[in-house]
């Protein structure tokens, strides 16, 4: 929350990721997508794999390791609140139509002073990039919500930093605006706190198994770099 203030009196936009074993796997055969990465001002550990990992490793980089879990979906509210106190813009963009305007009045209630730009739901298909952009830049907003999911809501952030005139911080936040309307469900406290919110949303989400499969991928890569150094 600290890097956000001072992001927000640079002249630039700044992109945060929200990471997890998911995008360090990606980014292994994704040479754009791996630069994103790179490039991108702030990439928290949003994956209980990438503490662990630090935590194996013992790599220099990773000193000192990381002290705690980010979650994207608890930056949504840490950071809607220092919008609502220091008067910066929030816009919200993407999820399912109507997801984001309810999720800016959930905001607002838990902030009553917290200004919601705008809100829209789209595509990070490039046919509708110019329009959005106009949308984002007419609402003034100076923080960004972008909720499409990885990789495609990063690479959305990430091919319009220049346009984006407003906008100083900018965050892909995958399912957050589900959970703030209750439209999914996070795991129990218990389950977060044993590194199992990834279990709890393949039991409701079936569907996922192919991407969780980046998983036990991410883990033997993990095991056999450490073996090789």
């Amino acid at each position: 929350m600290e890097l956000c203030g001072q992001f927000m009196d640079e002249p630039s936009l700044h992109q945060i990721c929200t990471t997890n074993p998911e995008f360090i796997m990606r980014a292994q055969e994704d040479e754009p997508f791996r630069q994103l990465l790179w490039d991108a001002d702030l990439c928290v550990p949003d994956g209980v794999g990438l503490l662990l990992a630090g935590k194996w490793m013992k790599r220099p980089f990773a000193t000192p390791l990381f002290p705690e879990r980010v979650p994207g979906s608890e930056i949504v509210y840490h950071l809607a609140e220092q919008c609502a106190e220091n008067g910066w813009r929030l816009f919200l963009l993407g999820a399912q139509e109507g997801i984001a305007a309810q999720a800016g009045r959930l905001f607002q209630q838990k902030y009553p002073d917290l200004i919601i730009a705008g809100s829209y739901a789209g595509s990070p298909d490039l046919d509708e990039n110019e329009t959005i952009v106009s949308l984002i830049n007419d609402s003034r907003a100076d923080v960004l919500y972008v909720a499409y999911g990885n990789p495609k809501q990063d690479m959305w952030i990430g091919r319009n930093k220049e346009t984006l005139k407003t906008v100083r911080v900018a965050i892909g936040i995958g399912a957050s605006l589900d959970f703030v309307t209750g439209n999914a469900t996070r795991a129990p406290r218990w389950m977060q706190k044993l590194g199992l919110e990834w279990l709890h949303r393949l039991i409701l989400e079936p569907w996922r198994w192919r991407r969780m499969l980046a998983l036990p991928r991410f883990v033997f890569s993990i095991i056999r770099d450490k073996q090789t150094h």
